[in-house]
């Protein structure tokens, strides 16, 4: 796919996720030329059902990805499978390569997402997103009549465990060695009735084979603590080589080292645009739904400013 050198198209939007296709709907709508590229690996995709999401509670979160592709594209978006090799400014067009060519456009919006790093038990990745998740708003609800589990990844886990026992009063806490209490925390999660287990997690324990295998405890010690369902805090890495490979800059925080975005999505690159879980660790699909609506709107005053500018060059050209 190469398109013309003298007509860059208006947005490519790399990311086929909630706030990428989110973005290309209103972009479409708004009549830009908008070209999708995707990878097809949503960071939901382990899934069945996601919640929380107005007007699509319990819906596949696959689903809702196919529906909005089907709508994107009834503007006009176009949709690419693949993944963007590099890109680079080229003047006041930036040029982005694909396997089928380059594109030329005017704006580039990044929007791939990024990718939760379990710790290393075994057991863990072959139940995450079922008995192994992280969201108590999105799964919470699902398991208030169960024991919840709580597995440490850091002392803020803590949080993650009081957080829980919103949804159930059986809530069991395992430091897992990195996320040991202080007395001043334990004391606190006592008086909820959280229960506190110390030592290495081992492992987990399932009934049935394949996808089929349930999550039944935790091995502990020696021990199996029986449980419903795991919650952890994985260390999420946003995809974020397409950005840094253009300069973007960056900032270092408590969730580690993310690209800088003001609140209209804008990078500190020219013409580079980002939004959803790439930049913001807290989006999740509602979230990102409403971001990517919001960057498509200052994305198009952007290209609608440049557009007044050019064509006012225009007339004081003539008028000369």
């Amino acid at each position: 796919m190469e398109d013309s050198p003298q007509e860059p198209i208006d947005v490519v939007i790399v990311g086929g996720g909630p706030a990428g296709l989110s973005a290309a709907l209103s972009l479409g709508r708004a009549r830009r030329r908008v070209v999708v590229i995707d990878s097809a690996e949503p960071r939901n995709r382990f899934a069945a059902h996601m919640h929380g999401v107005l007007g699509h509670d319990g819906l596949s979160p696959l689903a809702l990805l196919e529906r909005g592709r089907a709508e994107a594209a009834g503007y006009g978006v176009r949709m690419l499978r693949g993944e963007v090799s590099s890109a680079r400014l080229d003047g006041g067009v930036i040029e982005v390569d694909t396997a089928e060519g380059t594109i030329r456009t005017r704006r580039l919006l990044v929007a791939t997402g990024l990718r939760d790093e379990l710790p290393d038990i075994p057991g863990f990745p072959e139940q995450w997103g079922r008995g192994v998740v992280v969201c108590p708003y999105c799964d919470g609800w699902e398991h208030r009549h169960d024991v919840i589990g709580v597995v440490a990844t850091s002392p803020r886990s803590v949080e993650q465990a009081q957080l829980l026992r919103q949804w159930s009063d059986r809530v069991v806490y395992f430091e897992n060695v990195v996320g040991a209490a202080s007395d001043a925390d334990l004391e606190r999660l006592a008086s909820r009735g959280i229960c506190v287990e110390s030592g290495a997690v081992a492992g987990l324990r399932t009934l049935g084979e394949g996808d089929d295998a349930r999550l039944r405890g935790v091995e502990v010690d020696g021990r199996v603590v029986e449980i419903g369902v795991i919650f952890t805090g994985p260390t999420m890495r946003p995809r974020d080589g397409l950005l840094r490979s253009l300069g973007a800059s960056t900032t270092v925080s408590e969730l580690g080292d993310w690209v800088d975005v003001d609140d209209d999505g804008r990078t500190s690159v020219p013409g580079v645009w980002a939004v959803g879980n790439v930049v913001n660790p807290r989006a999740n699909v509602s979230v990102s739904l409403g971001l990517g609506s919001l960057v498509a709107g200052a994305l198009n005053a952007d290209l609608i400013a440049d557009e007044v500018a050019a064509a006012s060059d225009r007339i004081v050209g003539v008028t000369r």
